[in-house]
């Protein structure tokens, strides 16, 4: 009969209990065991909520206590030399260590070691920490996670379908280190071993299926990964001949690739029918007898509803030319990029709810489908019809649709993109207007969000403070920010962004068009959970959003203050987006609202504005063929939302954690003054790409990992602007962090930026004696 089957599920809890489990851990009050334990539990729930849901196939390993692919690297034993001798135990601390740096004192020495890279997963806010390669490079088991959780799943009643990072996207999400390093795919031969003994454990554990994710299947592949997949997989169907072997593949379409994917010998084949709807067809002509296709009908990314009458009809074609036993019905991709538990919500206006789902709803969604294939559609007859009920009223409600907003996209044309005048003659008239030195030192944006704020905040929120006190209290910790930049030497300041919640959630709440959750947490990295906002209608401005606060920071200073401002397409990225318009529509509307505040800010005094992007490179298609209809409308967003400055007005853009090699074309025509970036993980190497374009404007490599405890020294951050300057002039490059300072200390950010701005200085005297 077709099978309810779930990807993944959401590893961090209902009420975020995984971050906070964490957090104490790391502050050193919650022990190594109390963690592990609290982990256990967590996973008990996840899997009995499956379970209670109807689901004939669960997941298991679909946990982490950082990161998925740091976790295959653990299990490869693949481990940097750094976090110690190849024979040690990879304990908590030493992964935790790659996934964040460590950094010890005591008995007169001093441990400080590095993290490993941090990037996006795909195309989504999702960061992964990658795998550090050697061209010698020795693989061999040194995890058996997925093998204990397969087991403490079994002790519950529980089978599950485990889950593995595929050893071929393994490879093709590495990056290689060292002399002559060669490419990752010729490690194939040495990692499968790992694989097979895994596989080959399972088996014994009696595990009936094993789900290895592929995602690369859906990018484009080179003829030497193409073969790769052939050989890995001809060589592990024979580890495990008794365990059934499921390659999922999602967030596109598998295109060229998806006659090489069907003909894998393995038992079934995911495919991602959200992304790639007229996969299904293309799949059908060519399936071979007896394999199973996994459809992705549900979306695994959105929180909107399931139009389920479609989705039945999608199945119901499937289940016609194969048979019931030859379907499984599946989310899209792994539900890790959905919040939890819709019914959490008590508080969300109750229309905007009916049109929502979130995993468990999903889920729910899922064996739903498989119920009307399985026993007809009047079995779940009132299911299908609340669904059409909710996406009826959605469609016509007065909420969603903006004669006024509609109009002035209508009027947006060609002199709205431009600047006044080209880079070089601004460049000019805003040296003269901010007089800054060369290598000037500023920060991205945040300072620390302590307890304190966080406590304000909620206070605030809960009727036990009233708004003056708030505003009073915010005022002095943005004073107190101001002193601490003067003091210290920073050259262009930041007011702190006391008063935000999030980069986009802040920006959404005065946004009409945008919709909140109160538990709507996803997983960014690690601890790190966001609170994406809802874009349910058209959106536009209500009124100003930044400048009150921009305003007050820059009277508290005579250093350019900084106007701080997050970008048209990292709104839309980091939003549940409504599914009913273009993305490059809703983005467009965002920009005219950013644009308007970009004008506001400038009427308020504000010489530097920065236009966060961040989520630029994530939002490219994993197709190269899609790249430029995304290109065109992404930065058409950012110029419609930044070119109505002036000359003398400096606009900033930040991105972090991107791969920049493929799109610096694009992104020099962003014409933003200044761009900073994330280069202290990746050793300035994304450097490279700005040098080899010949980046016409200034840059600011970030020289400090704010994504790990760790503080820098002022020697490690003069190497880094050293290095930086083998590539970049110096009157072109700015000194700054990598990211916001939201998520660290005041006791780690004061030591680091001392020792920026004090290498800065260093450097600053060297290149003025040259």
């Amino acid at each position: 009969m077709t099978l309810a089957t779930n990807l993944g599920y959401p590893r961090i809890g209902p009420q975020r209990e995984l971050k906070r489990a964490l957090e104490q851990h790391w502050s050193g009050s919650l022990s190594e065991a109390d963690l592990i334990g609290q982990c256990r539990t967590l996973r008990a729930r996840n899997w009995k909520d499956q379970a209670a849901l109807g689901l004939d196939m669960i997941p298991s390993n679909d946990s982490s206590l950082y990161d998925h692919v740091l976790d295959a690297a653990v299990m490869a034993g693949a481990v940097p030399e750094r976090y110690g001798p190849e024979g040690v135990t990879i304990n908590l601390k030493t992964y935790f260590a790659m996934a964040r740096g460590l950094q010890e004192s005591g008995a007169g020495s001093a441990v400080s070691v590095p993290a490993m890279e941090l990037t996006k997963w795909f195309d989504t806010n999702y960061h992964f920490i990658v795998p550090e390669l050697r061209r010698d490079q020795a693989f061999r088991l040194r995890s058996t996670k997925p093998i204990d959780e397969f087991l403490e799943a079994r002790a519950l009643g529980i089978t599950t379908r485990p889950v593995l990072l595929g050893p071929v996207s393994f490879l093709l999400l590495s990056k290689m280190y060292g002399d002559r390093a060669g490419t990752s795919l010729q490690l194939l031969p040495a990692l499968l071993p790992v694989y097979e003994e895994v596989l080959g454990k399972l088996q014994e554990a009696g595990a009936p299926w094993v789900q290895l994710d592929e995602p690369c299947l859906a990018a484009d592949l080179s003829a030497p990964a193409r073969e790769a997949f052939a050989f890995a997989y001809g060589r592990v169907r024979g580890a495990a001949p008794r365990t059934r072997l499921l390659v999922a593949a999602y967030f596109g379409d598998l295109a060229d690739s998806l006659g090489m994917a069907l003909e894998l010998p393995i038992n079934a084949l995911h495919l991602d029918l959200v992304r790639a709807p007229d996969a299904l067809e293309r799949a059908l002509k060519q399936v071979p007898p007896n394999l199973i296709l996994s459809l992705g009908v549900v979306d695994g990314r959105s929180i909107f509803r399931t139009d389920l009458d479609t989705a039945l009809a999608t199945l119901e074609r499937a289940v016609a030319a194969l048979g019931p036993d030859r379907v499984m019905v599946a989310p899209s991709c792994s539900l890790l990029h959905v919040p939890v538990d819709l019914d959490r919500e008590t508080l969300m206006d109750p229309e905007l709810k009916t049109w929502l789902a979130f995993a468990r709803q999903k889920l729910r969604e899922v064996t739903v489908l498989t119920t009307a294939l399985r026993d007809g559609r009047d079995a779940v007859g009132e299911d299908f019809e609340a669904a059409r009920r909710a996406l009826s009223a959605r469609r016509a409600s007065p909420r969603v649709h903006n004669s006024a907003v509609q109009a002035r996209l209508m009027a947006i044309g060609a002199p709205m993109l431009r600047r006044n005048n080209a880079y070089e003659t601004r460049r000019k008239r805003q040296r003269a207007h901010l007089k800054l030195p060369v290598l000037p030192t500023t920060t991205i944006g945040s300072f620390p969000q302590t307890g304190a704020v966080r406590k304000a905040r909620a206070e605030l929120r809960a009727g036990t403070r009233d708004i003056g006190s708030y505003e009073a209290f915010l005022r002095e910790e943005t004073n107190r920010a101001i002193r601490f930049q003067e003091e210290i030497g920073l050259d262009v300041l930041v007011h702190g962004e006391f008063e935000r919640n999030d980069m986009v959630e802040y920006f959404g709440e005065q946004l009409a068009g945008f919709a909140f959750t109160q538990n709507g947490w996803v997983q960014s990295y690690g601890s790190r959970c966001v609170k994406p906002p809802v874009i349910f209608g058209d959106v536009s401005r209500r009124g100003p959003m930044t400048v009150g606060w921009s305003r007050y920071a820059q009277s508290l200073t005579k250093r350019p203050v900084k106007g701080m401002l997050t970008g048209p397409v990292t709104i839309l990225q980091w939003s549940f987006v409504r599914d009913d318009q273009p993305r490059a529509v809703i983005c467009r509307q965002i920009a005219l609202a950013i644009r308007d505040e970009v004008l506001d800010l400038e009427a308020a005094g504000l010489g530097v504005i920065q236009i966060d992007e961040p989520a630029m490179r994530e939002g490219l298609p994993l197709r190269r063929e899609h790249w430029k209809a995304y290109l065109n409308w992404a930065i058409e967003a950012f110029r419609l939302a930044s070119a109505g400055a002036s000359d003398k007005t400096q606009i900033h853009t930040h991105m972090c954690y991107s791969e920049f090699n493929d799109i610096i074309d694009a992104v020099s025509t962003m014409d933003a003054d200044v761009i900073s970036i994330e280069t202290s993980r990746s050793h300035m190497e994304l450097l490279d790409a700005f040098a080899r374009s010949r980046y016409p404007a200034d840059i600011g490599p970030g020289v400090y990992d704010i994504h790990s405890p760790r503080v820098p020294t002022r020697e490690e951050i003069e190497e880094l602007l050293r290095k930086a300057l083998t590539v970049l002039r110096p009157e072109q490059m700015w000194v700054n962090p990598d990211c916001g300072l939201k998520t660290r200390s005041w006791d780690e950010i004061r030591p680091a930026l001392i020792a920026m701005v004090a290498a800065a200085r260093a450097l600053r005297a060297e290149v003025a004696g040259r």
